[in-house]
Formats: C-alpha cells, structure tokens, sequence
C-alpha cells in the first residue's frame, strides 16, 4: 500500500509517499519513504500547484496515481488540494512526523519560512499542547532571511558568519520592519557582520524558545523546518533552551509531509 502528505506551504509545496515494507518478524506495520519532491509554485494558484506537486512527485517516485491509496494534506493551502481524502493542520503533521523520525522525541519544535512553534507529543505522534507566533514572523526562518539581505548575504553564508561570533549583541525590535533598523544601524556603527548575524539568530531563537517554554520542555527534543539547516541558528537555539543536543531529523523541510503520509497509513490500518 503507499499512502501520500502533501503540505502546501506558502512558499513550497512538499510532497512525500510511503510505502507499506514487508519487514520479517516485524510486530507492527513498518513505513519506508517510496519518494519524495518539493515544488515551488511561483505564480501558480494553490489547487494548480497541489496538482503539479503531485504528478511531478509521482513520476519521479515511479508510480501512477492508481497505486496510490490515500492522501492527506496540510499547510497553510491544505483546503486547496482537491485530491486529497483528508486534510491535518500543520501541528499536527509536524508532531507525527517528528516522532516518527525521533520516538523518543516529546518536545518539537519547528520553525519554517513565516512560522515557529513549540509542540509537546505524546509517544504516538499525536499532540497534547502547543504554541506558535502566527502573528508575526519575527520568530521564523523569514526573519533571519531578511536581516541576511539587509547584509547581503545569503541565509547559508549567514548561519556560517553567525558561528564565528562570540559577542552577544540584544536586539529589542519585535518586527522585521524595525529590527531592519537596528541591523541597519548595527551596520553604520561598522560592527562585523559575524556580529550582527548571531545577534539576528539568537533574537529569532529566543522568540522560538518563549513559544517552546510555554507548552514546557520534557523528553528530547527535536528540530523541523527549514532552519535545521542554519547550524549558526541551532546553536542559538541550543543556548537559548540551555540544552546541550537537538535531534535534527534528514529532510527536515519534509517532516509535515511525511507526518500527513503517516496520518494518511494510520487511516488505511
């Protein structure tokens, strides 16, 4: 049986398909990711998009729509995808993949391109509480992207810049708009970029952090989203929550979509 997530983000649209693996003496049903492909759709309406994602998934995958016998979305557009046999919110796809990925894991946070939260899961994936900053993307990866312009520089030349720093520099501004000021302002002042780069990482790690303190640390602790693949931000991440290790999953960008595949298996069994 292969069962599909797809997670309509409001940048990408990812898309994952699992398999169901014959594993010998195996007391439960055992999942393998058959294939898996992110999109980004540009100009491309949403349901468009939710389409393309799909079929492109599919023949890079080898396999045909007819093979395929579950889908669940989630993201920000998963109402726009006319396909699916059922929808999940974000928090809830995260926190299944993620424990997936780690069982030990209760403690998820995820921060992706407009979004953070903190999720508490219990040992089946499913969530007992949580915390995001919707309003506002002063705690998500898109924060960091911007102060990265402001330096020109790109946001992987600004993750390494960040861990060469050893200054720790409060940045006050609780927007994008006015913490531009103040890297601006950081920058006129000729303070090194190294400087201004870590400071940016460990504002965003600190709103991200308040997000995960509310909803209470327990067990371990694991990363999703795109910025697991900001090392200067998982360091500042790993300061601001005073732990020493963060489990950082492979294909972090595709955790929700691999947690709407599972919640797609779960259905099926």
């Amino acid at each position: 049986m292969i069962t599909a997530g797809i997670d309509m983000g409001s940048r990408t649209v990812k898309v994952v398909f699992l398999e169901e693996l014959n594993v010998a003496g195996a007391p439960q049903l055992k999942w393998g990711v058959k294939g898996k492909h992110i999109m980004f759709p540009d100009e491309l309406d949403m349901d468009v998009a939710a389409e393309k994602a799909f079929a492109d998934g599919m023949l890079a995958a080898g396999i045909t729509r007819d093979q395929v016998s579950y889908v669940v979305s989630t993201g920000a557009g998963r109402k726009q995808v006319k396909f699916a046999t059922g929808d999940v919110t974000e928090v809830s796809a995260g926190a299944r993949g993620a424990v997936f990925m780690c069982p030990t894991a209760q403690t998820v946070v995820d921060v992706g391109a407009e979004e953070g939260r903190g999720v508490k899961a219990n040992a089946e994936g499913k969530v007992v509480d949580f915390a995001g900053n919707e309003k506002c993307a002063a705690g998500a990866g898109a924060f960091a992207e911007s102060m990265a312009r402001a330096l020109q520089m790109n946001l992987k030349e600004f993750g390494e810049a960040s861990l060469r720093s050893e200054r720790t520099i409060p940045m006050n501004a609780q927007c994008t708009v006015f913490a531009e000021s103040e890297v601006v302002s950081l920058i006129h002042s000729a303070t090194p970029k190294e400087d201004i780069a870590k400071s940016v990482l460990d504002a965003v790690a600190s709103r991200v952090c308040a997000m995960v303190r509310r909803v209470g640390i327990e067990g371990d602790v694991i990363l999703i989203g795109g910025m697991v693949n900001n090392p200067g931000f998982v360091k500042s991440l790993k300061t601001s929550l005073g732990i020493a290790h963060i489990n950082l999953p492979d294909m972090p960008e595709y955790i929700s979509a691999l947690g709407a595949a599972l919640i797609a298996a779960d259905s099926k069994t």
